[in-house]
């Protein structure tokens, strides 16, 4: 029993099957592609789903870019006018009369801005619906446009409302002098006005290694000289100590090269705004990691009287260590 209570108790730090994130024993021992994109998505896929299961269009809309969002609404509001335009030219130049000063001739243009003055329920009067069908027709678009604008609206707000962290990484990671040792550094910032809090970090270092005569992907958790900062009003640049107990205690850029290193960054915070949790994650690869390097500093010379202030742009500026 005491074994038992003892295997319950023993950390994640201490068990190295436990440290692939949810990978699994495949993906974290046979993949060579990177585990998390720079954007912090991960190099996974899935197949064999149907499409059924799979899809989910709420939180498709909600996820995807503002580009392509605004792009499906203006191609789903053409199309619906398209559709209804071509109804209602198919019923005749007497179902619709066109009393402007200069009657539009076209029939399909006709349908299609009627239809336009219909679904924005603008109703300028120049273009009127004539006859039972018409009007029927105009009706069925009526509760359409309602259903369709209500539906937008609602996506809208949602993507507005959704809390989200918008973290910017330096573009390097750094192994650089550290008090008397070197340590691995990189910098963060918040990109948005709003304050996050309480914001943690979680730094894992993956690499090939060869046990037992056989290639597996080795995750060691970093210890960082702060995990956590409670106020994150301007940068942070999170450390881990190089000392004899680090993981990268002795290696070079040529052995991250060797073993496929990977750096995995996790990072949580409360939104002060939302009072919510938030997540973000990057990874930084060998090719983004400077060795003998050291950051420039953020900070603006400020005077007596002003504010303390940051220049993000050199949030990446890097230079040779002495």
């Amino acid at each position: 029993m005491a074994e038992e209570i003892l295997e319950e108790n023993v950390t994640t730090a201490e068990r190295p099957e436990l440290r692939d994130l949810g990978f699994g024993s495949v993906v974290a021992g046979q993949s060579r592609q990177r585990l998390l994109n720079a954007d912090g998505s991960f190099n996974v896929r899935r197949t064999g789903l149907s499409v059924i299961t799979s899809l989910n269009l709420y939180h498709t809309l909600l996820t995807m870019s503002w580009r392509v969002f605004l792009g499906l609404v203006l191609l789903l509001y053409f199309l619906s006018n398209v559709v209804f335009g071509a109804l209602y030219a198919s019923l005749g130049s007497e179902a619709l009369v066109d009393i402007s000063t200069k009657p539009t001739e076209s029939m399909f243009v006709r349908g299609f801005f009627f239809s336009v003055q219909t679904f924005a329920t603008i109703g300028y009067g120049t273009i009127q619906p004539v006859g039972i069908t018409p009007n029927l027709l105009v009706t069925v678009e009526s509760y359409y446009s309602l259903i369709a604008n209500a539906l937008i609206t609602g996506l809208v707000f949602a993507r507005f409302a959704r809390p989200t962290a918008k973290i910017v990484f330096s573009d390097f990671a750094v192994i650089g002098p550290y008090q008397d040792i070197t340590a691995l550094m990189f910098r963060l910032v918040n990109g948005r006005s709003s304050q996050l809090f309480e914001v943690g970090a979680q730094v894992m270092f993956a690499r090939f290694v060869t046990e037992n005569g056989r290639v597996i992907r080795k995750f060691d958790v970093l210890p960082l000289e702060r995990r956590r900062v409670t106020f994150f009003p301007l940068t942070w640049t999170v450390v881990h100590p190089i000392d004899e107990g680090s993981p990268l205690f002795g290696l070079t850029d040529e052995d991250f090269k060797r073993t496929d290193a990977e750096f995995l960054i996790l990072l949580t915070a409360i939104d002060e705004t939302f009072s919510t949790t938030v997540h973000t994650r990057t990874s930084y690869k060998p090719d983004k990691i400077r060795f003998g390097h050291r950051f420039v500093s953020v900070y603006n010379k400020t005077y007596e009287g002003e504010p303390l202030s940051i220049n993000v742009r050199k949030l990446s500026a890097i230079e040779k260590a002495p």
